[in-house]
């Protein structure tokens, strides 16, 4: 079956052409103008790629793909930018986008971008299933799964089942940056009627059998007005 990509961007153009390459590779595609069209396809339709313009009318594309991996859409996302501006691409990313592209690009660089992020998307799916109960070493910290049980320097760390299960999922997601709700949904699933502020309490009882001073942590980072991400410390 085709894999179907869905094409944001409020250009007609832009739309028109990248459609025209990408449905000569053999993808379907699908197309939005704007951010609330494409978080409605997005749920819809279940794409296996989102091609993401970054200035978008009303609601631009930062704020798009905050609010698809807010709810947990986890399809891989490449980026379109007219600013080549630094801070907007490692944002993008930070965010959870997968790769981006300055305008103006080439169609058939658009088109091997998609093909690479694609690629990537299916051997990170075959490692985590591969992976899921291996053990995960960050730094002085190793957490094993199948025993539900982590290390830190070497001595075991008393931790409540939750906040284990937090641990894990922050380990397996490392260097991702993750919403509170993302944490709230994986972790509680939603026991909590969606008040994130257990998340922070427990994020903060983690820092303070991780980090040697809690308001400068090296592990769990703060991602302000968004959520967390577990850093590998250098």
């Amino acid at each position: 079956m085709a894999k179907k990509i869905l094409v944001v961007d409020d250009e007609e153009s832009i739309v028109t052409l990248v459609q025209f390459h990408l449905q000569k590779e053999g993808y379907t595609v699908i197309a939005a103008s704007d951010g609330p069209i494409a978080l409605h396809l997005a749920q819809e339709e279940r794409p296996d790629l989102i091609v993401l313009d970054l200035m978008l009318p009303g609601m631009d594309g930062l704020d798009v793909c905050r609010e698809l991996r807010q709810k947990q859409f986890n399809m891989p996302i490449v980026m379109l930018t007219a600013k080549d501006d630094e801070f907007d691409k490692v944002l993008g990313l930070e965010l959870g986008a997968d790769d981006y592209l300055t305008k103006p690009f080439s169609p058939r660089e658009l088109v091997a971008r998609v093909k690479a992020v694609l690629r990537r998307s299916k051997s990170a799916e075959q490692m985590e299933q591969d992976d899921h109960d291996s053990p995960i070493t960050i730094a002085e910290l190793k957490v094993f799964p199948d025993e539900y049980k982590a290390y830190f320097r070497g001595e075991e760390m008393e931790l409540t089942p939750k906040e284990f299960e937090l641990l894990l999922f922050l380990s397996r997601n490392k260097k991702r940056v993750l919403s509170r709700d993302q944490l709230l949904s994986a972790v509680w699933d939603y026991d909590f009627a969606g008040d994130t502020r257990i998340v922070d309490v427990h994020i903060s009882h983690l820092r303070e059998k991780l980090e040697d001073n809690t308001k400068k942590p090296v592990y769990i980072k703060t991602i302000r007005g968004f959520g967390y991400k577990m850093e590998v410390p250098k």
